[in-house]
């Protein structure tokens, strides 16, 4: 499969493969569009694979960046930047503080975005529906299995990160620029926790994603859109004259996982962020699936 799009005869086999098994097999809808078949379609794309590559690379790169970088005037009070080359866990908490707003919305919206435009684009959305597949087990599908592609690059850059970090800057242990301090073990876990809360709080911008993915049949603006609606958010949400109604901003809390750095955790604000993205992702999901169950595929 290329990246355009896999060719006629390749979705004929697929479709085949999909629709089902021995001819003396009955036709059975919960068994169209496995995800083992699903899961392999998407991780032979080469948008996965540069995906999963620019993810593992980037604490390479943040490694580089400080060794390049000079030495600078020490400053009267610590920030993550300071920190960040104190410990391998440091140098991870950095690296997931400096992806977490931008780079890895984008990971989140593409593999949800492209998922149902992508083989619209291609005109093979309609031999997939054809096979017969249902609509709501096909979007169910691919959500899955783009959920648990996310979930794998979101957690994957906190992996890296701690073994570059380790590599480079010791397994010492974890400082906040409070002052607090956590072992290594302790701050790994901490991290990865984090990592995870991201995860889930990027849940709204997956379903934004695959709404915007079944509206159109241009992967890119799909993705773009998902990743705009995260920027203008974030925007809104520095702009403290809209002071409580901020609280109903998707992108709220998204630095709430902040809290776990400190000795004992306040969960609140974590708690609340989990809430409110599960709720926008419940609505934004829910419209997905009703879009998709409407919309006359033509390609």
């Amino acid at each position: 499969m290329s990246e355009h799009g896999p060719d006629r005869s390749t979705v004929t086999g697929t479709v085949g493969a999909l629709a089902a098994g021995p001819a003396t097999t009955a036709y059975r809808p919960g068994r169209t569009l496995p995800l083992r078949v699903e899961l392999v379609r998407q991780l032979r794309r080469r948008r996965t694979q540069v995906t999963f590559a620019l993810v593992a690379v980037l604490p390479v790169i943040l490694w580089i960046a400080f060794s390049l970088a000079p030495d600078g005037p020490p400053s009267g009070s610590l920030n993550l930047v300071d920190l960040a080359q104190g410990s391998g866990v440091n140098f991870a908490v950095f690296a997931l503080f400096a992806s977490a707003s931008f780079l890895l919305v984008v990971v989140v919206a593409l593999f949800f975005g492209d998922t149902v435009a992508a083989e619209a684009s291609w005109s093979s959305l309609r031999y997939l529906l054809a096979a017969p597949i249902p609509r709501a087990r096909l979007l169910r599908q691919k959500a899955l299995v783009a959920a648990g592609l996310s979930t794998t690059a979101l957690l994957l850059l906190p992996v890296v990160a701690l073994v570059v970090g380790s590599l480079a800057y010791g397994t010492g242990n974890l400082v906040s620029p409070t002052g607090e301090s956590l072992t290594f073990l302790d701050g790994a876990g901490r991290v990865l926790l984090g990592a995870l809360y991201v995860a889930v709080q990027l849940s709204w911008v997956a379903a934004l994603a695959m709404l915007l993915s079944v509206s159109t049949d241009a992967p890119l603006g799909a993705v773009g859109g998902a990743v705009m609606a995260s920027i203008v958010s974030q925007i809104l949400n520095q702009i403290t004259a809209l002071e409580d109604l901020r609280d109903f901003l998707p992108t709220r809390f998204a630095t709430a996982w902040a809290d776990l750095l400190a000795t004992d955790v306040d969960w609140g604000d974590m708690t609340r962020g989990v809430f409110s993205s599960l709720t926008w992702a419940l609505v934004l999901g829910g419209g997905a699936v009703w879009r998709f169950g409407r919309k006359d595929v033509t390609s």
